[in-house]
């Protein structure tokens, strides 16, 4: 597929044996629960990918085995111009070989919001990035079209998602392309929230991300959804009546009230740290 070809020219000559996240929910893993509760989500999946991909020498010492680093600095409802001025430095400090980059969501869906705007912060990140670390790889956005209200913001993210490819251009990054992601248009990717990926699609966007560094990953992540039975006109409209109640409309009383969902959350891995013994 076409990706194959992006993900050869962007695989990273030495092995990467450290590993950055940096964002909002997304790449904290919301949507995509662990069994003590905490987030799991792409980029842990990932990390675990990258470190199962270092060889195991039997000359090596044993503190060689395994030894892969990860952070992961992202914390839910955070605007892009907070990710750069906090995450960024530190992701800067701990200088790992890969930095994965996604920021800006949470600033698209706001009233007024200017992707071009955006995008200019997003460059300044990028180009920061770029000088301290080894490889950075950068994230669009998805196509939201199938989803209620956020489909009438599919140009502003079209936009910004045009951006974000020219940026990479510019810099030389892999680029995580979600918005060419089919399997993500299914429903079953997303969360009841239809904001944030279910456990499978932050799986399947794991998948796609190993893919892009050239890493051999253990199944397609554009395998087709198991069928599943039509759904009439009447049940999709409860449906959305129901999502509405209980996602939306909260959703909007923390926009009036000026809250964030991450005004009390830290980031979950904020310092690089062995995967695995």
């Amino acid at each position: 597929m076409a990706d194959d070809t992006r993900a050869q020219r962007h695989t990273a000559g030495p092995r990467l044996r450290s590993y950055t996240a940096v964002g909002d929910s997304f790449t904290e893993g919301v949507g995509d629960p662990g069994p003590d509760g905490s987030c799991v989500g792409w980029a842990d999946r990932l990390a675990v990918l990258l470190a199962d991909r270092l060889p195991d020498d039997p000359e090596a010492p044993d503190s060689a085995h395994g030894d892969f680093h990860y952070a992961n600095l992202a914390v839910r409802g955070k605007l892009i111009d907070e990710i750069v001025r906090t995450q960024v430095p530190r992701a800067q400090r701990l200088r790992s070989d890969l930095v994965t980059f996604c920021a800006g969501g949470n600033d698209l869906i706001r009233p007024g919001a200017d992707p071009d705007l955006i995008a200019e912060v997003y460059e300044s990140a990028v180009a920061d990035l770029t000088r301290s670390v080894g490889t950075v790889m950068v994230t669009t956005g998805f196509d939201p079209r199938g989803v209620p209200v956020l489909r009438h913001l599919r140009g502003k993210i079209a936009t910004y998602t045009a951006h974000v490819r020219a940026i990479a251009d510019r810099y030389g990054c892999p680029v995580l392309d979600l918005w060419s992601l089919r399997s993500v248009q299914d429903r079953r990717a997303w969360d009841a929230d239809r904001l944030h990926l279910s456990p499978e699609g932050h799986t399947r966007v794991a998948l796609r991300a190993g893919q892009v560094l050239g890493v051999a990953v253990p199944a397609d992540p554009e395998q087709p959804w198991p069928a599943m039975p039509p759904r009439g006109a009447l049940v999709g409209r409860r449906d959305d009546i129901q999502w509405a109640r209980e996602y939306l409309v909260p959703w909007i009383g923390r926009r009036l009230r000026g809250e964030s969902s991450g005004d009390h959350a830290a980031a979950k891995r904020p310092d690089l740290l062995p995967l695995r013994p």
